[in-house]
């Protein structure tokens, strides 16, 4: 599967960048033309179809993650989780990244 078929509309693609929403609620297209001289930042992609799905506090939260790790380590871009809740028991709670006093959970 090529690349223009994975992010091209379609069956097999339409993804959008969820940090970039235009004026009338809808998004702009996955990826920008250079990085260098673009006004916009580093886009956080998903499929249009969950786009929709998730809540304007969802789409904040991945969007600030994403652009909080450094882009581009080794030549590969970055990915962070796009929802990060977990059920344990019934319940839906977020995942904590403190690692507490001595770095132990």
């Amino acid at each position: 599967m090529s690349l223009k078929e994975w992010f091209g509309k379609g069956p097999k693609g339409d993804w959008v960048d969820i940090g970039a929403p235009k004026k009338d609620g809808k998004f702009q297209a996955c990826g920008r033309k250079t990085s260098k001289g673009s006004k916009r930042k580093y886009p956080k992609c998903v499929p249009r179809s969950q786009a929709k799905r998730m809540s304007k506090g969802q789409i904040k939260s991945a969007v600030r993650r994403k652009r909080a790790v450094r882009q581009g380590v080794g030549g590969k871009p970055t990915n962070v989780k796009t929802i990060i809740k977990k059920r344990i028991g019934g319940r839906i709670v977020k995942r904590s990244n403190n690692m507490g006093l001595f770095g132990r959970r």
